[in-house]
């Protein structure tokens, strides 16, 4: 009976603890990157969503921003058609952009706004496409600063942020594939990361949370953990000495794009832990690692 007594109490602790971060983020827009790891496995995509329910639910206002990078490699490959990749980024031409926009937006899309609306949410599903939402120009520098012919992958020009603002203040999530539109209209494939970010900066929104399959920022391969926070200045200083690279660094560059733009705080986390959002927004320390402009602290209990 005692034991039970401490579980109950030990909750009720945890919502304690959440509470100062609910009151600062009651009404705020937070923008999240949903990819990896924690689209394949069924439970984590229902702790994902439940995470996503729960912060609308409590005043919150996210936009959800999927990924499919794994779902289009297979279908390529059951096509037999070649996947080829360059500093993260997919190369894609006429054949690979329609199978990009066919996962993304009419399989994968669509999955995620189900399983929002099986759990008593009103979710939306868009594209770059609808109202010329993700407007853009053919991609003609690589993530390395030269010149680079990816074929039809985008660089954002213009995020028609109305759209996303009147839908995701009102009772609606808001699910957006990253597809995007040209002047010429054509579709583009565009790193789900990027848009992610500018989403989040064209709404100057409190958070950007990016969910990926590692721990988030670390300064070796070798080390346990990531870096649970980071300003700006630091994270320049490891890419100029290549710490951070790869696949990690389109991540990093749409973090300080988004807090350069106004965004409070954004967060690379892991997403496949179970809760992962909830438990990098609602305590206080979280699990991954925090990019910000400076160390400010919500509240005097954070650690930061």
């Amino acid at each position: 009976m005692e034991d039970g007594m401490q579980s109950i109490i030990k909750k009720a602790e945890i919502l304690i603890e959440a509470l100062p971060y609910i009151q600062k983020l009651s009404g705020a827009t937070v923008v999240i990157k949903y990819g990896g790891n924690a689209m394949v496995s069924n439970e984590l995509k229902n702790t994902v969503m439940d995470d996503i329910v729960l912060l609308k639910c409590i005043g919150l206002n996210p936009i959800v921003v999927h990924g499919g990078g794994p779902e289009i490699s297979k279908t390529l490959e059951r096509l037999d058609i070649k996947s080829e990749f360059v500093n993260g980024l997919r190369v894609t031409d006429e054949q690979t952009m329609e199978v990009a926009q066919m996962v993304l937006v009419g399989k994968t899309n669509k999955e995620i706004v189900s399983l929002l609306n099986l759990k008593g949410a009103k979710a939306i599903g868009l594209c770059g496409i609808d109202g010329s939402l993700i407007e853009c120009e053919r991609l003609t520098q690589g993530m390395d600063g030269g010149e680079a012919d990816l074929g039809y992958v985008g660089r954002i020009v213009r995020i028609n942020s109305k759209v996303l603002g009147l839908i995701s203040k009102d009772e609606y999530i808001p699910v957006v594939a990253p597809v995007g539109v040209g002047r010429d209209g054509h579709s583009y494939n565009i790193n789900a990361d990027t848009v992610a970010a500018e989403i989040a900066a064209a709404l100057r929104a409190e958070k950007l949370i990016l969910l990926t399959d590692v721990d988030g920022v670390k300064l070796s391969p070798d080390d346990e953990s990531a870096v649970p926070v980071l300003t700006a200045a630091e994270v320049h200083d490891l890419i100029r000495r290549k710490v951070i690279s790869k696949g990690m660094i389109p991540k990093v560059l749409g973090c300080l794009g988004a807090i350069e733009a106004g965004v409070g705080r954004t967060h690379i986390i892991d997403g496949r832990i179970p809760h992962c959002i909830l438990l990098e927004i609602f305590t206080n320390r979280g699990i991954g690692t925090m990019i910000l402009n400076e160390r400010v602290p919500y509240h005097d209990s954070e650690q930061i």
